[in-house]
């Protein structure tokens, strides 16, 4: 039976519009796929605005201790890629831990 998540690390950033493209390509070779590979799941979610982009990553981890090691032992602090400097208006400060107390994926 697979694991289900317990923890979900949330991370949000913010890109001027005209470069909204260009860093959602490169979340998707740099950032994702490390968590991919990691995690027990991830998404990456996007919201135009008027003069900005958002971009959410929500990554699902069996446990704390799961979560902890792939980010070496610093699980609320940032992890900035080398890019984001250049890309995004402001560097996030924080990410978000939450315990997931309902998981029902039961789309329709």
């Amino acid at each position: 039976m697979p694991t289900k998540p317990t923890i979900a690390r949330i991370w949000r950033g913010r890109t001027r519009r005209d470069v909204a493209d260009m860093y959602e390509k490169y979340v998707r070779t740099e950032g994702i796929p490390p968590l991919e590979r990691t995690a027990l799941g991830v998404q990456l979610l996007r919201e135009d605005r008027e003069e900005e982009t958002w971009f959410t990553t929500i990554s699902y981890w069996p446990d704390m201790q799961a979560m902890t090691a792939f980010t070496k032992g610093e699980p609320t602090k940032v992890h900035h890629l080398d890019r984001d400097p250049e890309l995004l208006i402001e560097l996030p400060q924080r990410v978000e831990i939450h315990r997931i107390l309902v998981d029902e994926q039961g789309l329709r």
